[in-house]
C-alpha cells in the first residue's frame, strides 16, 4: 500500500494488530518494508477491520 500512484482507501485485517511488526509491500516489485501495524494505518491512513477468517 506504500508508494501507491493513486491514493486507494486501504483497509488492514484488524488482527494484524496483534503483532509487533509486519511486512508490507513499499511500492516496487520485490521491495518489502517492516514496520508497525499503527505505523501502516497512519502513513497509508487506513482503517483496521475484520477482513479474514480464523
Amino acid at each position: 500500500p506504500l508508494g501507491q500512484k493513486k491514493r486507494l482507501r486501504t483497509f488492514i485485517d484488524e488482527t494484524a494488530q496483534r503483532f509487533d511488526s509486519i511486512y508490507v509491500s513499499a511500492g516496487r516489485r520485490g521491495l518489502e518494508v517492516e514496520l508497525s501495524p499503527a505505523v501502516l494505518a497512519e502513513h497509508t491512513q487506513a482503517r483496521f477491520a475484520p477482513i479474514g477468517r480464523e
